[in-house]
Order: structure tokens, then C-alpha cells, then sequence
């Protein structure tokens, strides 16, 4: 594996870690009338980014990679910013969300190229499933906002 392609998979993983954290602030900060749906989606998005860093990292460790594992590294990588503990009406946290999964499905896409064009066929292949995740994902979240 390139370094570049390296270092694009370990700026994505610092990407979903800080994202991972932020689905908790929004999921614990929610307000208004469709708490309750909101409050339940947002587990179940970070539950999924959960299983998501580990595969990315396990992915970086076979191709013989040193994946960042602090919350440090991540929030130096990162490109998603953390947000401050606040309460928030659900559909400003739903366009974070949407802004935010949009970005990690941008670099999933970037990666799946790369890759593609460097024929690590491993990391194509992971990319292509989470594209297909992302565009369902942002799909509900693009839903709930109408």
C-alpha cells in the first residue's frame, strides 16, 4: 500500500473516531418534538461507527499500517470538527449529520479510487460498501428533514 493511500485511510478513520463521538453529543443533546425518533437514530448510527473504526484500522493493520488510535491523532487528522456539549433542535442536528456523512462519504469515494487505481482491491472493495451505507444513510437523514 501507497503512504498516501495510508495516510487517506487514516484521516478517514480520525474522521468517523471524532464523527463517532459527535453521534454521542448530538444523540445526549437533542431537543424538540421528534426527540424521541431523533434520540434512537442517532444510537444507531453510532453503534454502527463503532463497527465501521474497527474495520478500517484491522484494514490498516494487514496492509502493514500503523492506524491512529487516540483521540489526539484523530482531532490533529480530522476534518470533522468536534462540537461544544449544547442542546440542539433536532433538524440543526440532522443538517450536521447530513454535512458530516456527506464529507465521509466524499473521502470513502476519494479512497475507492486511489485504491482502484493502485489495485489494493481490499480497500476498494471496503470502500464500496461503505459508499453503499453512506448513500442510504444520508438518504433517511435527507428524509427526516422534509
Amino acid at each position: 500500500m501507497k503512504k498516501e493511500l495510508a495516510t487517506a485511510l487514516n484521516t478517514y478513520l480520525a474522521n468517523m473516531g471524532v464523527m463517532y463521538i459527535k453521534l454521542h453529543n448530538l444523540h445526549w443533546n437533542v431537543v424538540g418534538s421528534d426527540f424521541k425518533q431523533v434520540h434512537e437514530y442517532l444510537e444507531t448510527l453510532y453503534d454502527a461507527m463503532a463497527g465501521v473504526l474497527d474495520e478500517v484500522a484491522e484494514l490498516l493493520k494487514m496492509q502493514g499500517e500503523q492506524p491512529l488510535a487516540s483521540l489526539k491523532d484523530y482531532l490533529a487528522a480530522a476534518s470533522i470538527q468536534e462540537l461544544p456539549s449544547a442542546e440542539l433542535r433536532s433538524r440543526e442536528v440532522l443538517r450536521i449529520v447530513q454535512a458530516d456523512l456527506t464529507l465521509l462519504r466524499d473521502q470513502a469515494q476519494q479512497i475507492r479510487a486511489d485504491a482502484a487505481a493502485d489495485d489494493v482491491y481490499a480497500v476498494v472493495s471496503m470502500m464500496e460498501d461503505h459508499l453503499a451505507q453512506y448513500n442510504k444513510t444520508l438518504w433517511f437523514v435527507e428524509a427526516m428533514q422534509k
